[in-house]
């Protein structure tokens, strides 16, 4: 097999079940997700965050990636902070029997229940991510963290790579 890079888009940001959440698109298409699944990924969304820990006091940020395959899959990782630093993950899968998927539709997600957290194309904006968490929120003097700044800062579009 041979490796090659996908593309990486940065749609806004929104809010779900009162989080922030920022947003970035893995695929091979230039046109981007197709609609009809990215629709169902959003509407399946607040599936995955039901599974976080309780309020802790930390601000209520996640980010996902929403990765189309070259094949049936479409894959939703949901990665939120909690206990100020650690991140917690939840990860919903469509199209893909071989994960527990019922049939081929990229539109019917259900919850991963295998413990993977992402592959090489999903993971590419988890370093940058971990750099904005802690200049916006670690680094500021007590008080000052900037929940609207780490919102704003995302990776570039670009490819999942190569960067």
């Amino acid at each position: 097999m041979t490796f090659t890079e996908k593309l990486l888009t940065v749609p806004p940001s929104l809010e779900v079940a009162g989080r922030r959440i920022k947003r970035y698109h893995v695929t091979t298409d230039p046109a981007g997700i197709e609609p009809e699944v990215e629709a169902a990924a959003y509407r399946f969304l607040p599936e995955l965050l039901r599974t976080l820990p309780e309020p802790d006091g930390t601000p209520s940020a996640s980010f996902v990636v929403l990765h189309r395959g070259g094949d049936d899959g479409a894959y939703l990782n949901v990665y939120s902070w909690v206990w100020d630093n650690v991140l917690h993950f939840a990860g919903g899968a469509a199209g893909q029997p071989v994960l527990g998927c019922p049939d081929h539709d990229p539109t019917h997600f259900v919850r991963l229940e295998r413990s993977f957290i992402g592959c090489v194309w999903e993971l590419a904006p988890l370093r940058h991510e971990r750099e904005a968490w802690v200049r916006h929120m670690l680094e500021p003097a007590p008080g000052n963290a900037d929940l609207e700044a780490y919102v704003a800062d995302s990776l570039a579009p670009g490819t999942t790579g190569n960067r």
